[in-house]
């Protein structure tokens, strides 16, 4: 069958036809978008954040980013406790519950300004090290890397070093922001987090 198209129908078809193809075209070389970020709450009066699943995890290296705003400021009723380490992000690892052997970022509100820490367990002896201060509303690198009986946490360029229990890639569960300590949030808290590939 011919189809006959006058001089206007085939510029016009010829046009659809070259907008299709540099469509498809950009669609296919168009980067992949990575996870998208995750808002934690922490309500006033609790602990643990919002969209917490169990995940189960088996990672060598773990990087996201991190913003902080204005409602991490805080001050505690007891001053005592304004020293506490607040979680951030890590996991559970060597097979094991969290309280055993866990890496993770923590972080609180001390000195007037927000400190970053490298926070774990080795069989149950909890150890952290102060990485640096990060500036609220900015984003900031966090990557944490689980070597040979060895934590390595980075935090935009710095790093500290921990001992880890196990060895090979650490198996475990997904570890989400926490409140405290001793004392609960003492009013809403919200932190954005993105995993980076």
């Amino acid at each position: 069958m011919v189809v006959f198209l006058r001089k206007g129908q085939l510029y016009a078809a010829l046009c659809l036809l070259v907008l299709s193809a540099c469509q498809g075209t950009a669609e296919s070389v168009a980067p992949a978008s990575g996870p998208e970020p995750v808002t934690y709450l922490i309500r006033k009066g609790a602990h643990y954040a919002t969209s917490n699943p169990l995940k189960n995890t088996k990672i060598t290296t773990l990087k996201f980013e991190v913003t902080f705003d204005s409602s991490a400021v805080y001050t505690t009723v007891d001053p005592v406790n304004q020293g506490d380490i607040n979680k951030l992000y890590g996991v559970a690892d060597c097979g094991t519950l969290h309280q055993t052997n866990s890496a993770r970022f923590g972080w609180r509100w001390y000195n007037n300004q927000l400190e970053v820490h490298a926070y774990t367990y080795l069989n149950k002896v909890r150890m952290s090290a102060y990485i640096g201060a990060v500036t609220l509303g900015k984003k900031s690198i966090y990557e944490l890397e689980l070597g040979d009986q060895l934590y390595t946490f980075g935090l935009d360029g710095r790093q500290v070093t921990l001992p880890r229990a196990c060895t090979g890639e650490g198996a475990g569960y997904q570890l989400y922001p926490y409140f405290g300590g001793d004392e609960t949030a003492p009013h809403d808290i919200q932190i954005i987090i993105q995993e980076l590939k």
